[in-house]
């Protein structure tokens, strides 16, 4: 399925484009409230009809609103209301023989393949719907602090007497899309600069493989707490030090595939019958790394997922009032005898969704397929 959809996109740039372009909405949704420098619903009648300044990019309403961030919160709930009606139509009208072909691909993952998809998808939603299904009384705090799990708390409540449950499905939002961000950036630009590597002369390539090496020798952990600690931890920032700390790696990945198949005599025939580069880098060797690519860009989703966890758990990742699932464990884990289910439960939202990824990744039907051909 994943190689007919991307022969598809090889084949029709304005669907390559367009899907590009739903993807970068469904990033613009899952990211809205960090995004928007001031919530839906503020108003500021003082600054009512305002032009655009530094404080209001896109000036304000009748009511005071800051115009920017009621477009990106209503572009977020459009594309909401639509992907659910195209859900709804997809599940009542798709084809038969595609729903068999889904099927077979399915069945082919095995049970711990599906289990991890259910788990990775299951999180997904959370993301995307779950603060706008979810009631937001529980999160607001005012019930018995630490309670214990009950009917009207599932996971109990946290230091301020907040519903745990509400808690976590936020905080969701903050580590499944800043972490979506980051790896797509990583993934991306690694891929990008790799073939670009490839299709280059020697100079061009070894540049900038020495270069990214260089970003490699330095430890992970310590280039994230430099530079939360000399620009602050705000959320570009994160997404934008995970990508970098990442992007070496899927480089290195991208380009060990990619020279190989530069060398295969239909790039070389390409090449001589007067093909550019662009042309090289997109429809001779990209569909043929795309597959190994995804694979990997779930690992190091795993990767930034963690990173970002230990930099909120040591307070330099999502600062309040926001938070991520590494942030409600920091806030809590002080009253871990009294309150124990307020830190585990986003301690095993963690691991849920990096063991998820990890089984669908195993377990996609390609690489099955090569590891019984290899063994």
């Amino acid at each position: 399925m994943v190689n007919a959809v991307l022969h598809w996109l090889k084949r029709d740039l304005r669907a390559a484009v367009s899907l590009a372009f739903l993807l970068a909405l469904g990033v613009l949704a899952i990211s809205a409230p960090l995004i928007a420098p001031y919530p839906v619903t503020a108003q500021d009648m003082d600054n009512a009809l305002a032009g655009p300044t530094a404080a209001h990019l896109l000036g304000t309403d009748d009511l005071g609103r800051d115009v920017f961030s009621r477009m990106v919160h209503g572009g977020a709930a459009t594309l909401y209301a639509s992907s659910l009606a195209v859900g709804i139509g997809l599940l009542l009208g798709l084809p038969v023989g595609l729903l068999a072909r889904w099927r077979c691909t399915l069945a082919a993952m095995g049970p711990s393949g599906l289990l991890g998809l259910g788990v990775v998808a299951a999180w997904a939603l959370a993301a995307i719907a779950g603060p706008w299904v979810l009631s937001r009384t529980g999160a607001q705090g005012g019930a018995e602090v630490f309670a214990g799990i009950s009917a009207a708390h599932w996971l109990g409540t946290d230091y301020l007497g907040r519903d745990m449950l509400a808690r976590v499905i936020e905080g969701a939002r903050y580590t499944v899309g800043v972490a979506l961000g980051a790896t797509l950036l990583a993934s991306g630009g690694g891929t990008v600069l790799a073939l670009l590597a490839v299709s280059s002369n020697r100079w061009i390539d070894g540049a900038l493989s020495r270069l990214l090496d260089t970003l490699t020798a330095i430890p992970s952990k310590m280039l994230a707490l430099l530079m939360v600690a000399g620009f602050g931890a705000s959320m570009p920032l994160l997404i934008a030090t995970a990508a970098v700390i990442y992007t070496p790696g899927a480089f290195r990945m991208a380009r060990s595939m990619a020279v190989n198949i530069a060398a295969m005599d239909y790039v070389t025939v390409a090449r001589s019958r007067g093909e550019g580069r662009w042309y090289v880098m997109r429809r001779e060797i990209l569909p043929n790394i795309a597959g190994p690519m995804l694979a990997d860009l779930g690992l190091r989703f795993v990767y930034v997922v963690l990173l970002l966890a230990s930099l909120s758990f040591l307070g330099l990742g999502i600062q309040p009032p926001a938070a991520d699932w590494g942030s409600l464990v920091r806030e809590n884990i002080g009253a871990l005898a009294q309150g124990g289910p307020a830190v585990i439960a986003p301690a095993a939202a963690i691991a849920s969704l990096t063991i998820g990824m990890n089984l669908f990744i195993d377990n996609l039907p390609g690489r099955r397929a090569r590891e019984r051909g290899g063994r």
